[in-house]
């Protein structure tokens, strides 16, 4: 018979399991572990062995070794990890791609029933419909204002009720309705609720961010930059390209008003001497794309006369009436 292990020795080895898994890993998401099983909980442990290491455990050991193995190594960024370690939590350590480790997790969700006391974490509709239930159990139907009737011996619910709202606990007669109904509108398992990814920490919905949506930041950022640069006229990278521009304008502009000149300047300077010259070079184009057409049309015709004419009787060397 293995000899019992005390209490010492188990915080012991759960000390150094957790100090190995700080040194292996660093990336670690953070989940809430509320109303979730000891069987669901193994089933999620096996769909992520090889890459990942679920690790449950008490809040306040779980800080001490952290705390204690940040100032024994010298990281002190695994510290950001103390301060999300609030209610009931676990840590899942893993060397995966973040995003898809979080899909895998949310997979495992069970249904529960609503329990009395329990506080709803969705809002709970009953739908309209024949429920099976014999006259005499309208009493629960009463207590909860739900509108029925009776339909061919069972009791009918006319319209859909929303019997328990999102925040509110659970009475007893809503549970014992929904238990009667057979409705198990709750469902739990483990939810993410932070990522720490080598120091940095941040909400999953970070994960769910595309390339697109990053590119498109990024040029609303840009923009922002080159607003505020062109605003108090301090060069940037951004805003060189503009601040080039505008500069070339100033300079036509004196160009234009003055005597001064140089190449470019000198072709606006016959634009505004000739304005003619303006509507011609506007033209031109036109001319072209419109000078396409007629060609066509007169393609076409071309090839309309080219056509042979149809074989008729006299080709035959006689007529019908002959």
């Amino acid at each position: 018979m293995a000899p019992k292990v005390s209490k010492a020795d188990k915080k012991i080895a759960y000390d150094k399991k957790l100090c190995n898994l700080l040194d292996e890993y660093t990336q670690v998401l953070v989940a809430v572990a509320d109303n979730v099983g000891s069987t669901q909980l193994q089933n999620i442990r096996s769909a992520l062995r090889g890459d990942s290491v679920v690790l449950m455990g008490k809040n306040t050991m779980m800080k001490r070794s952290i705390r204690i193995h940040s100032e024994n190594t010298g990281n002190k960024a695994i510290l950001a990890l103390i301060d999300l370690l609030v209610g009931n939590v676990g840590l899942i350590f893993t060397k995966g791609d973040l995003k898809e480790v979080t899909e895998e997790v949310a997979k495992f969700k069970v249904g529960a029933p609503a329990r009395v006391g329990l506080v709803a974490p969705i809002d709970v509709i009953v739908p309209p419909g024949n429920t099976g239930l014999d006259p005499s159990q309208t009493s629960f139907f009463q207590v909860l204002n739900i509108p029925t009737k009776i339909n061919k011996g069972t009791v009918e619910i006319v319209t859909p009720v929303e019997l328990i709202k999102k925040g509110d606990k659970v009475g007893s007669s809503e549970a014992a309705l929904l238990s009667k109904l057979g409705i198990r509108p709750f469902s739990y398992g483990l939810v993410v609720t932070k990522v720490y990814d080598n120091g940095s920490v941040f909400s999953p919905e970070v994960l769910d961010l595309t390339e697109d949506d990053l590119i498109g930041k990024f040029a609303m950022g840009v923009s922002m930059v080159t607003s505020l640069a062109l605003a108090i006229s301090y060069p940037t990278l951004a805003a060189a390209p503009h601040m080039f521009i505008n500069a070339y304008k100033n300079v036509l502009a004196v160009a234009v008003a003055t005597d001064y000149s140089f190449p470019l300047a000198d072709k606006v300077k016959d634009y505004l001497a000739d304005p003619s010259k303006f509507a011609v070079a506007v033209a031109a184009p036109a001319a072209a794309g419109s000078g396409a057409a007629p060609a066509a049309a007169a393609a076409k015709e071309e090839e309309k006369k080219e056509e042979p004419a149809d074989e008729s009787d006299d080709d035959l060397g006689f007529s019908l009436f002959d």
